[in-house]
């Protein structure tokens, strides 16, 4: 066997993907700030603070999606990739899933004015989400599709929340978790667009690690968005 070479062939698909996937491991799900939330640890105000600071992460989701979409020259790709847009900032009688998280605000106590004024959005978390909007509107199109593959992992989070939070967390209203259901249901859509275009485009060894350090790296940006609640608002262990 020759390792050289082997150590510079692409992996094959099955193989590239297989790493992708491990890849969450490191996903915020295992962030000790997002451990508190889903065994029902955090206080009101802790909740309170995570939906407010996730809110800036939201309304940018639409926005990057569209710099795919204006970096993107494949019209095929951009008649799937508008669903995005579509699931966040509504389409027809759908208010979309800004509105949805909204309405998870107003659940936990929140005012619609302070939620979408953005006052309680704090420095290190509004660094984080604007490094990842830059990202998608500077990098060619295919990486920042290679970067929205963290939806990877999202199904798991989404269904975790809803299992746990109506028991832990009676005082929210079940309306409230409107936006994780349907996160369900559309993140698994996403993911196939997502994982077919990165599978075709990072098709040698240079570009499938590319690939893993960008996956690698908005997983740093979720994770540090935990990083800056924890630090506000604390850890309750």
């Amino acid at each position: 066997m020759n390792t050289t070479t082997d150590a510079v062939l692409p992996w094959s698909r099955e193989k590239f993907e297989a790493k992708l996937r491990n890849q969450g491991a490191a996903y915020h799900i295992h962030h000790p700030f997002n451990v508190m939330l889903n065994t029902g640890k955090a206080t009101p105000e802790q909740i309170r603070g995570w939906v407010a600071n996730r809110f800036y992460y939201q309304i940018i989701i639409p926005m990057k999606d569209a710099a795919i979409m204006s970096n993107c020259p494949d019209r095929e790709v951009r008649r799937g990739w508008i669903e995005r847009i579509h699931d966040h900032d509504g389409h027809g009688d759908d208010p979309g899933g800004i509105e949805a998280w909204i309405r998870l605000g107003l659940a936990v106590g929140l005012s619609r004015e302070e939620i979408v004024d953005l006052r309680h959005v704090l420095p290190g978390n509004r660094f984080a989400v604007d490094a990842y909007l830059n990202f998608c509107r500077q990098r060619p199109w295919q990486e920042a599709v290679c970067s929205s593959l963290t939806e990877l992992f999202a199904p798991t989070i989404h269904k975790e929340r809803l299992a746990t939070w109506p028991g832990h967390y009676p005082w929210i209203e079940s309306t409230g978790l409107q936006y994780f259901r349907n996160r369900t249901i559309q993140a698994p859509r996403d993911v196939i667009q997502g994982l077919a275009i990165t599978l075709d485009h990072f098709n040698t060894r240079e570009l499938q690690q590319r690939a893993l350090d960008i996956l690698r790296f908005k997983l740093d940006v979720l994770w540090q968005m935990n990083d800056a609640m924890a630090l506000h608002y604390g850890v309750t262990p």
